[in-house]
């Protein structure tokens, strides 16, 4: 069993990352710039965009956090978009989710303009990636093919089942896995809540991303010898015994699992980082404009 480290590998493209900004730099060039909306209090939110802001810095990115509380308006929040849209100093952004049940997700999604829209969350961007067309992936899937490709995982012609169908993990990560590219070339099942007979197709499956948020799902018997397992999870468990309280839980029984696997995710420490990684990649393609061409980022 081999353990693909997404820790070592994130850090490794961040390397890469910083040097391209150090490029730009040299030549007169400015930063790329992020900025982070939060809405709310949410632990594990201001977790996730603390660590964005401190990976911006490594990689030599300006970002901005923009910090709301919990009954921040659906219309200000919205205002608040559109300025970033218009603020030709900013090259991305993005709004945390989850928000607070009453600001409608979709409505925010839509309002960002699809040139800054560096998650990958808006419909355009998912439309083009569909298409094959020049997009922001979203930075999970990303990461997830990075993995694949960096490890020099086979996976043309292999079947892979995919646990999970949402549209920011699941989805859009069974349509990458299916393309006729490298990582790719995939016979991909994807599977969800209402599909029978889980156990029976994962057992079929070469590749299984667990991607379904359900801590421990995944257990030995669902899955093959020589299976290679990444494992997208991360909810947080009660641990009385640790000073915060919680740990984090993958979708996958590392324990059991990882007896049989070829290549298998560790959580933390696997698909987390590396989603990082996919937002920062997206914040430079969207400073060089290499999506979005200037003249018709609008």
């Amino acid at each position: 069993m081999i353990l693909i480290d997404g820790k070592l590998t994130a850090q490794q493209i961040k390397n890469e990352i910083r040097a391209e900004v150090d490029e730009i730099r040299s030549h007169g060039g400015r930063a790329p710039h992020l900025v982070a909306i939060l809405v709310g209090n949410n632990g594990a939110s201001e977790t996730y965009v603390g660590n964005k802001i401190k990976s911006c810095a490594e990689v030599g990115f300006k970002s901005t956090l923009l910090r709301f509380e919990e009954t921040f308006s659906e219309e200000n929040l919205l205002r608040e978009i559109h300025q970033l849209n218009e603020d030709e100093h900013v090259d991305g952004f993005i709004v945390q989710l989850p928000l607070p049940a009453h600001i409608n997700v979709d409505l925010v999604t839509e309002a960002i303009l699809p040139s800054k829209d560096v998650d990958g969350f808006h419909p355009i961007n998912l439309g083009r990636m569909t298409e094959q067309m020049p997009s922001y992936v979203p930075a999970t899937p990303k990461g997830i093919m990075q993995l694949l490709e960096r490890y020099n995982i086979p996976t043309k012609g292999k079947h892979c089942v995919v646990i999970g169908r949402s549209n920011i993990v699941g989805t859009p990560v069974s349509i990458l896995l299916s393309r006729n590219t490298n990582p790719g070339n995939c016979t991909v099942t994807l599977t969800h809540s209402h599909t029978s007979n889980l156990k029976e197709i994962t057992l079929q499956a070469d590749i299984i991303v667990a991607a379904l948020g359900k801590p421990y799902f995944l257990t030995a018997d669902m899955v093959k010898e020589g299976a290679v397992v990444i494992d997208v999870g991360m909810t947080r468990v009660p641990a009385p015994e640790l000073k915060q309280g919680f740990r984090l839980a993958g979708d996958v029984d590392f324990a059991g699992v990882s007896s049989k696997c070829s290549y298998i995710t560790p959580v933390p420490g696997g698909v987390g980082p590396m989603t990082i990684v996919g937002l920062l990649q997206n914040t430079l393609l969207a400073a060089r404009h290499r999506i979005y061409p200037e003249h018709v980022s609008r």
